[in-house]
């Protein structure tokens, strides 16, 4: 089966952000994700990670100076806070061991032209991605369903793979959330049989449709897919960045991560304990 990682931003709302380290290593996940570890030293949440044998497999570039923003990368303009942004971002990587870095585009201003703003984008994660090289990491791109993130620059999967196309740099790669491509385009088997073989994905995610809670909830045949994925030779990571349907209630992610048992139970070698 995928490999999953526990999304540590929305998963175990009910602890404290450091406690939440403790509490996927006791779900059996060896992997984690995040948005934003700018608030917290570097040190700390190295120590986290190594206390509790995990692994960091991403984060979020650009920290969020305004809440209503969703990045910054294809914003004319601010070019020079783009890349003081993502400078910082490589130190964190640095120092958390992780490989992947993603780049989330921004709102469409109104009145800017979008082929300024495609401009910017494309000259910005050329920038970052040969910055990454230098040190072995990845940048990626997640298109954003219009729902959740009205005005969102980037939304569909042909355009994330155009893109990654132009900047020809095989440390760009597509951020490809199952949720938003679901919400967006649909068709989600046919979607990851184009674009799997690519190799261009570089990290998945999921979360049931349309409510984004467990991926046993919903309208999404999640066990179909993830045989699918296994089939099709994916060998990255799939974070788990829903809200539990429970919410905040003590254990409540614990309690809903039934569906990961399954999905482990339907391995070969028969029933196996919840990892990541």
């Amino acid at each position: 089966m995928p490999r999953f990682a526990a999304n540590l931003t929305m998963l175990y709302p009910d602890r404290p952000f450091l406690d939440r380290f403790g509490c996927a290593a006791r779900d059996g996940f060896a992997a984690v994700e995040f948005f934003f570890p700018y608030p917290y030293p570097a040190a700390e949440l190295a120590a986290r990670l190594e206390g509790h044998g995990l692994r960091l497999v991403f984060f979020n570039a650009t920290p969020r100076q305004d809440p209503a923003e969703r990045g910054i990368a294809c914003l004319p303009g601010r070019e020079r806070e783009f890349r003081d942004g993502f400078l910082r971002a490589l130190d964190y990587a640095a120092a958390l061991e992780c490989e992947c870095l993603h780049v989330m585009s921004g709102l469409v201003p109104a009145g800017v032209d979008r082929r300024a703003l495609h401009a910017t984008y494309v000259e910005n994660l050329a920038w970052a991605a040969g910055l990454a090289a230098r040190s072995g990491r990845r940048v990626l791109i997640e298109p954003i369903n219009p729902r959740d993130a009205p005005g969102f620059f980037l939304t569909r999967q042909d355009e994330a793979h155009a893109i990654v196309r132009e900047v020809g740099s095989p440390h760009l790669q597509v951020q490809m959330d199952l949720y938003h491509c679901q919400i967006v385009e649909g068709d989600l088997a046919a979607r990851l049989r184009r674009y799997v073989p690519t190799g261009c994905v570089g990290h998945m995610q999921i979360a049931g449709v349309p409510d984004r809670h467990e991926p046993d909830t919903g309208e999404v045949n999640f066990p179909y897919l993830f045989e699918l994925i296994d089939a099709l030779g994916y060998d990255g990571w799939i974070g788990c960045e829903y809200h539990p349907e429970r919410g905040s209630a003590p254990g409540g992610t614990s309690a809903g991560l039934d569906w990961l048992r399954r999905a482990r139970g339907l391995t070969s070698a028969g029933p196996a304990p919840v990892r990541g």
